[in-house]
């Protein structure tokens, strides 16, 4: 079940598995050195030369571009990533012009997304109008809906809407600036500095909301004082108006998508302003909420159904542009010449997981280039939020179940399943000596006869040692469904097991979850209510697992119910206490002191007394932990193929070791078939230049590796004439267009978009291009000697019109290849 969110909510399984064979180590190398590099030109050279064997973060184009800046590096595109603007939209006492949704909206005609592209990104990316890119699989759901908008950048327009909505609440506009009660309206921008594109992308916006009659205050910083004045701020006290955001992809590549939408747009996920922190004020959308939690939590009963609820959340959340999205990323990503083995998810791209696991070289260490060494805060509840942060500790935990990393389904990692459903309308029976945590009781309480559930899977697992030297066992896993239970819900006011960034996440799997039945050691059965049309997805909804020994969560528990520190970013601002982070000494010591405490008292957490009476073992448990944090001086342990050796914030590195354990059940080279894979493509399109209104015609396009094309013709207003679905039986599909929809198109340019899809790789291809229709019979243009024309002057008027269409017939063909080359993203080496 997702129960511990230990992976925010991006974890899920499959329906393969596979056999085990257990090795001594599960990577290439005994060690990795993670240091901070602030400066990618400078982590460019030292790649080259051999000091960094890669870089966790992209590459300008332009320091790449020709083959003798490659010499000695392999070069990796990602997508994955996007910029966005977060805007504050609370009403205050001070007048709030984003607090109007007219205004917000109007942004998306002031920002202009080509040029963010084109120029800041060097063309290695592509526009965004919603929270998909068009390299998601989720995009093609939605394609009708971001075309519905036809966002251009349009100053007099957005400055038309923004005068209207000020007009309308009371502001003047004096001398071209806006006032509201006779004191100007001010902006405060807060810019990230610490990141070229989108300093310049703030720098931009402001200048237009200068010109659009607004007086901005400008405000840089990087992410850490970012949590400070916009994620941990109330945003009614208007310390910003704007941020440059930045999101550097997932943890993994999804095909199914149920995140998204809730995370970018909806307040019950606590990522939009406010937080859902009780004390500040917090956007609130009941739509919203109500159309991302079904998508979330698997109610609907049908594919066609879902893509509804994805489309109506797509329209609701960019028409409200609290956060309104700019651009996907096409990051790439310098690897030394001499290592082998890098993986490029399409979710994380090179930085995934797989990558340091899988990697190799002539030396038994690799040296990896972080932008960034230490942001935010270390506990598996709500902290590692950061990119930088995730990027090392995924290294350091195997989930029990993750997604392909080309196909985002699910698969298992530390487990297998069996899945029993019969629909969305379907019922199993959940035995009575299945159990659920009662918050209110503080006990386990048996299911009442009768009880009833959506779907059951049965889980083994594939247990281990934790790094700590004790083996993991069913009651981590009952602690971390204890745990989920307990903090997903809040019993009474003033409960101390409440977080308000944790809870409603979690609260929305306690609504779903019925009973778990531990079967033996290492087999557990979980009966919910939650369907999905993949089976490897309700495996994912109800799949248990825990990255952290039972021990150090209860003693993180108890540390944040005594007040000493908090485990999300908006709790620690709100009550002024620390950030949770095992990798601080001073945090780890607190988790020390109480795990001191339960040793001297022989404490059982309410939670365990059930199932364990052993002292001893609890007494090895604690001991063991302690141990732990003396040596070490953090309190980070896990189960994956590396553990934490060392965090270093003088020399800024971080270096982890090898695990080198008889129990670890995967032996180096498990995950190589990940490094070879065979990428669709559209090899050609035939598109005549100009197309007659009225005929029919067929487009000829040759694939390569596809099983599927998606297509899409619209005209020049935006109106879709044709789309559909083609399956690729051999390489070459003919797309036809009735003479009834040419008829359609408009008088002028239109557009073709096609997608290359896979089913074993779900990164599609993208072919765009412009094409002339026009309303003659003939499908040429009419063969006219322009010096004839010229000595006619009554023909003057017949070879202006000739002039302008063989000018436009030019910009569409140069159009066309600009697109095509702008949007096609440049295979891996």
């Amino acid at each position: 079940m997702k129960f511990l969110l230990v992976c925010l909510l991006a974890i899920s399984l499959s329906v393969a598995s596979f056999g085990y064979s257990f090795a001594d180590k599960g990577s290439y190398v005994e060690k990795i050195q993670f240091i901070q590099y602030l400066d990618e030109n400078t982590a460019l050279e030292e790649v080259r030369n051999g000091n960094l064997d890669l870089y966790y973060y992209r590459i300008s184009s332009d320091r790449i571009e020709n083959p003798k800046a490659r010499e000695g590096l392999q070069v990796f595109d990602s997508t994955g990533g996007s910029y966005s603007i977060l805007v504050n939209p609370a009403e205050s006492q001070k007048f709030n012009p984003f607090s109007l949704q007219e205004v917000r909206f109007a942004l998306n005609y002031l920002v202009d997304r080509k040029l963010i592209v084109n120029e800041l990104m060097g063309g290695f990316g592509t526009t965004m109008v919603s929270n998909y890119s068009p390299y998601d699989p989720d995009y093609l759901t939605i394609l009708e809906q971001v075309e519905s908008f036809q966002f251009k950048y349009n100053p007099p327009l957005a400055q038309e809407m923004i005068s209207q909505a000020l007009t309308s609440a009371g502001a003047q506009q004096i001398n071209s600036k806006w006032f509201f009660d006779d004191t100007p309206i001010e902006v405060k921008f807060f810019i990230r500095s610490d990141d070229p594109v989108r300093k310049s992308i703030g720098e931009i916006l402001a200048s237009e909301l200068e010109k659009a009659g607004f007086t901005v205050k400008k405000d840089y910083g990087d992410l850490n004082k970012a949590f400070v004045v916009v994620y941990g701020s109330n945003p009614a006290e208007l310390k910003w108006s704007l941020y440059t955001e930045g999101w550097g992809g997932r943890s993994a590549f999804v095909k199914y998508d149920s995140v998204g939408l809730g995370q970018m747009y909806s307040p019950w996920f606590s990522n939009m302003p406010g937080f859902n922190d009780p004390s500040y004020w917090n956007y609130k959308n009941e739509y919203l909420d109500s159309l991302t939690q079904k998508i979330y939590t698997g109610n609907f009963s049908s594919i066609d159904e879902r893509a509804r609820l994805i489309q109506d959340a797509t329209l609701e959340g960019v028409k409200e542009s609290v956060r309104i999205f700019l651009a996907s990323k096409v990051d790439q990503y310098v690897v030394n010449d001499d290592v082998q083995g890098v993986i490029n998810d399409f979710g994380a791209g090179v930085p995934t997981r797989f990558t340091p696991i899988n990697s190799r070289s002539d030396s038994e260490s690799l040296t990896i280039g972080v932008k960034q060494i230490y942001q935010g805060a270390w506990n598996p509840v709500m902290g590692l939020s950061d990119t930088y942060s995730t990027q090392i500790w995924n290294t350091l935990y195997d989930p029990g179940v993750f997604k392909h990393p080309y196909n985002g389904e699910n698969f298992p990692i530390r487990s297998s399943w069996v899945v029993e459903s019969t629909g969305p309308d379907g019922k199993v029976n959940v035995p009575t000596d299945a159990i659920i945590w009662n918050p209110s009781k503080q006990q386990w309480d048996s299911i009442p006869e009768g009880t009833q559930a959506t779907s059951k899977v049965t889980f083994d697992l594939i247990f281990s040692d934790w790094h700590h030297g004790q083996e993991m066992d069913m009651n981590d896993i009952l602690y971390s469904l204890y745990f989920t239970l307990e903090w997903g819900s809040e019993s009474h006011d003033g409960d101390k097991t409440f977080d308000t960034e944790f809870t409603p996440r979690a609260a929305q799997i306690v609504n779903t979850l019925i009973g778990v039945k531990p079967i033996d050691e290492d087999t557990i059965e979980v009966y919910v209510n939650y369907w999905h049309f993949d089976e490897g997805e309700i495996a994912g909804w109800a799949s248990v697992w825990s990255t952290m020994p039972w021990e150090i969560y209860a003693s993180m528990e108890r540390t944040v119910i005594d007040g000493k520190a908090s485990f999300s970013r908006s709790g620690a601002v709100s009550k002024s206490v620390n950030w949770l982070s095992l990798i601080v000494p001073n945090d780890s010591m607190l988790i020390k002191e109480n795990i001191k405490s339960f040793r001297d008292s022989n404490f059982i957490p309410n939670s365990l007394t059930k199932f364990v009476s052993d002292t001893n073992y609890v007494q090895k448990r604690y001991t063991a932990a302690m141990d732990w944090i003396e040596t070490n001086n953090h309190a980070v342990i896990s189960n994956g193929p590396f553990y934490l050796d060392r965090y270093s914030p003088e020399s800024r590195t971080i270096q982890i070791n090898a695990f080198e354990d008889e129990s670890y059940p995967f032996e180096n080279g498990f995950w190589n078939k990940f490094e070879e894979t065979k990428f669709p493509r559209i090899t050609s399109v035939e598109v005549p230049n100009v197309v007659s209104k009225g005929t029919e015609i067929i487009l000829p396009i040759d694939t390569e590796n596809t099983s599927k094309l998606y297509y899409f013709v619209t005209n020049s207003e935006g109106k879709q004439i044709s789309s559909g679905i083609k399956d690729v039986i051999e390489n070459t599909v003919f797309l036809e267009l009735s003479s009834e929809q040419t008829t359609l198109l408009s008088d002028g340019a239109n557009d073709l978009k096609v997608f290359a899809i896979s089913d074993d790789v779900l990164r599609p291809d993208i072919f765009s291009t412009s094409f002339l229709a026009l309303a003659s019979a003939d499908s040429e243009l009419p063969q006219v000697s322009i010096d004839d024309v010229k000595s006619s002057i009554d023909d003057e008027f017949n070879y202006g019109i000739l002039f302008v269409l063989i000018i436009a017939i030019i910009v569409g063909i140069i159009i066309g290849f600009k697109i095509r080359t702008k949007t096609k993203l440049i295979e891996n080496p």
